[in-house]
């Protein structure tokens, strides 16, 4: 059993049993198999072609947890279905980076900051903690876990991001940074992977920009309470490596001000 490709079987199979209607595919052109193609899973589960082809083939075993939720989802896998796929890639797993731990002391510093929103970002812009403001700032993106992930995957991020260009333009200079620093970083090479092959990414990561700001302005389009203009500053988490802490603010008296009010009222009555 050690030699055989039991993830690759296990995927090769499931998207076999998912028909097009099912994935709700429109299409006039006949399909040469009754199942998706890994054209199909890769697009639906907002990965490149490339990426997904090596998961099949088992030159990747270290899909990330956001991966294997988007899987999850596009093959339909039921409850017991979803946790043999999670196993399957248990087995395999590398051991957890360094950077997902946050220290205890600066978590609750954060936690004491009830009216300022606060993340601490790993070196490839992953959420790794956040205090209760920061979750209720930035829920739309939680689910992707990395904020580069959620520009470019998540069609809300061009709306939560009154300056998409600028944000996916910052991050994918982030990422290049990271790159110069630390280029076998696992999870960058993961990353970059899990990234659409479009026009957008591709030039921006082309053009070979460099850039970690220390500080700037965020202009957001939050769903609860609308829009939100804030500065932020980001500090290095001394003792972990990669480690950012970004705290935001809203100018005094500024419409953002009360935005964030709101939010913190909400967020404390929830």
């Amino acid at each position: 059993m050690d030699g055989v490709n039991q993830l690759g079987q296990f995927l090769r199979a499931r998207r076999a049993a998912v028909s097009a209607r099912q994935a709700e595919i429109a299409s006039d052109a006949p399909r040469r198999a009754a199942g998706l193609t890994q054209e199909d899973v890769a697009r639906l589960a907002g990965l490149s072609e490339g990426y997904y082809a090596r998961l099949e083939q088992g030159r990747e075993r270290y899909p990330s947890d956001q991966v294997l939720q988007a899987l999850v989802r596009v093959l339909g896998l039921n409850m017991d279905a979803a946790e043999h796929l999670h196993g399957l890639v248990r087995q395999h797993r590398r051991p957890a980076v360094q950077d997902a731990e946050v220290d205890s002391h600066l978590l609750h510093l954060m936690e004491e900051w009830g009216s300022t929103p606060a993340l601490v970002l790993g070196p490839c812009l992953d959420i790794l903690a956040a205090n209760p403001l920061g979750l209720a700032l930035y829920s739309v993106a939680l689910p992707y876990g990395n904020l580069v992930r959620f520009a470019f995957l998540d069609r809300a991020a061009r709306t939560f991001y009154r300056d998409w260009e600028d944000i996916a333009e910052a991050g994918v200079a982030w990422l290049r940074s990271t790159a110069g620093t630390a280029p076998d970083n696992p999870r960058l090479t993961d990353l970059v992977e899990e990234l659409p092959r479009d026009a957008e990414f591709d030039r921006l990561w082309r053009q070979f920009d460099v850039r970690a700001k220390s500080s700037d302005t965020k202009r957001l389009c939050h769903p609860v309470v609308g829009e939100v203009d804030l500065t932020y500053q980001v500090f290095n988490v001394n003792g972990a490596s990669g480690q950012h802490l970004f705290t935001y603010q809203a100018e005094p008296g500024s419409a953002g001000e009360e935005a964030l009010i709101r939010l913190q009222n909400l967020t404390v009555a929830g």
